[in-house]
Order: structure tokens, then sequence, then C-alpha cells
């Protein structure tokens, strides 16, 4: 699973950021203060970090010049805005910059790309509060393991690598149950039913008229 650590010293702004992304699958920690964070990240491992400026202890800066050598990526959250703040940042590594306030819609996009930048998420699939781990295959909502059947889970494994796009039932038959799909069979219909109670996706999996089913994300 995916690994973040979020940096702030308003613990109201790491609860938002940490409730939301922990919903979209990733695995968080967070702390209010510089050399807290320096300590948690010589102790453990993370895949980003999201990093405040202005911090007690430490600001984000130092902690950035102290990580640097880690390769670890990392996007400032802050409320400084001067240009200024956001070229030092950028040049010493950063491979974003987002002033507060921001959408929380905005930051999960964003970390989204760095993470795929970095090939951090080759093994994860994400859709909405929905994650696949596909090298675990452990499948969560909203931070909460659900169990699937194999099928589900194949199933649920091609929508989410092919979001938005209209997928025959032939070819889910034949890539999930490996056999020839049979016209007048409802094992498809039925698996694809079970799959959109337990993901929550009764508006989201459509059926596609003379074609087949849709995730729409």
């Amino acid at each position: 699973m995916i690994r973040i650590l979020i940096v702030d010293d308003e613990k109201p702004i790491c609860d938002l950021i940490d409730m939301n992304l922990s919903a979209a699958g990733y695995d968080c920690k967070s702390v209010q203060d510089g050399l807290a964070a320096i300590d948690l990240i010589e102790k453990e491992n993370f895949d980003l970090i999201l990093l405040d400026i202005m911090l007690p202890g430490a600001d984000g800066f130092d902690i950035m010049e102290y990580i640097k050598p880690l390769k670890i990526p990392v996007i400032f959250i802050t409320a400084k805005s001067d240009v200024r703040d956001k070229v030092r940042g950028l040049k010493l590594g950063a491979e974003d910059y987002l002033v507060k306030p921001f959408e929380i819609m905005e930051l999960m996009a964003r970390v989204e790309v760095v993470l795929r930048r970095f090939h951090k998420t080759e093994n994860i699939l994400m859709a909405g509060d929905v994650a696949v781990d596909l090298e675990a295959l452990k499948v969560t909502r909203s931070g909460r393991p659900i169990v699937l059947t194999n099928k589900e889970y194949g199933l649920l494994v091609l929508f989410m690598q092919n979001k938005n796009v209209a997928l025959f039932k032939e070819t889910l038959y034949e890539k999930v149950w490996k056999d020839e799909y049979i016209a007048d069979s409802r094992t498809l219909e039925l698996h694809v039913q079970r799959l959109r109670r337990k993901m929550g996706w009764e508006k989201n999996l459509v059926a596609v008229y003379k074609v087949g089913y849709r995730l729409e994300i």
C-alpha cells in the first residue's frame, strides 16, 4: 500500500487530508512538528510527503534539504503564495507546490500524478474510494477491506483498468471465465450486479445497450 506522510502544523488540515487519502486507499500518517517529521522519516518508509513550510521545530525548507538525498517525492502545501517561495521549493526538488486554501479533489489529483510519475502506482488501481492492490490481491472501499469472489475480482480489475470505456460482454466473459461467451447466460449479469452492490457502484457501473458495461468515474 502507498504510504503518505502529512506534515502540517494545523491538525484539522492534517485530519481532513488524512481522511480523504485514507478513504482512497492510501496509508497515511501525520505530524504537526518539523523535528517530529524528520524523526518519523528516519524510522519509517514513505512513498510521498505532503509538506507545509511554516512549521515549529524545523520549517519545510529545512526538512526538504534533509530528505532530498532520500529521493522521496514531496508536494508542498502552504499558505505562502509568494512566487519566490514557490521557486525556492521547486528548486529544492519538490514535485509540486499547492497554495492554501485548496480543494481536496485538486490535492488528490496532484498526489496521483506525482505517484504515477515515480511509478509508485503500478500495482495500485484507484477509482473513487475503491482501491485494488494488485500485488497483495487486496480490495478496499473507503479504507475498509471488501471480500470478492475470484470472478468478481477479475471483473473489478478489468473495469478499473478501463475506466470510462465500454467493454463488450464477450470480452469480459472471455477474459474472466476463460471461455466463450454464451449470449443467453445470465452469469455475467449476476456477477456485475453483485459487484455493483459491494462497491457501491449502482450509478457508476452502467449497462451499455447492445455492448456490455462501462465503469463511469
